[in-house]
């Protein structure tokens, strides 16, 4: 199993980072994630699910998504989301935001990737954990990088 936790202070209002987890814009940041639809919506919203489709290379894998946790104040947001991509691996992300000031937010992504079978746990040891660092690295700098661009749109 792969874990991580990882923060950054993002020079955008918590309400612009926020913007960016909802379902309708997650296209903007993860670009790999080529449809989310819902399948099953709750008032509360967890308990949620919706239909993702991500593509890596030609391959497209379809997956349910559950929202686990979700929290919306205006001083603290929190998502946690759980799925199993490809029958191999199973994967819980969270995604909270801190209100700093007015004009910044702690973003901490935190999750873990855990082989569901043989070829799964084969897989992430191949991977590596490097290579799971620069892909948590990455997202955390498209989030900051989107997050900004929103800011400074407005």
């Amino acid at each position: 199993m792969i874990q991580w936790k990882e923060e950054a202070i993002i020079s955008a209002n918590i309400e612009k980072v926020w913007n960016l987890f909802l379902e309708e814009n997650m296209p903007r940041i993860m670009p790999k994630v080529i449809e989310n639809k819902p399948v099953h919506l709750t008032e509360e919203v967890t308990g949620s699910k919706y239909q993702q489709k991500y593509q890596e290379g030609k391959r497209i894998e379809t997956y349910i998504v559950e929202t686990l946790g979700y929290e919306n104040t205006d001083t603290r947001k929190y998502k946690r989301i759980g799925f199993v991509l490809a029958k191999a691996f199973e994967i819980d992300l969270s995604f909270t935001f801190e209100k700093v000031d007015e004009r910044h937010t702690r973003f901490i992504y935190e999750g873990h990737n855990k082989g569901k079978n043989f070829v799964g746990r084969a897989m992430l040891k191949l991977g590596g954990e490097k290579n799971n660092k620069k892909v948590v690295e990455d997202f955390l700098e498209l989030v900051k990088k989107e997050a900004v661009k929103q800011e400074t749109a407005e």
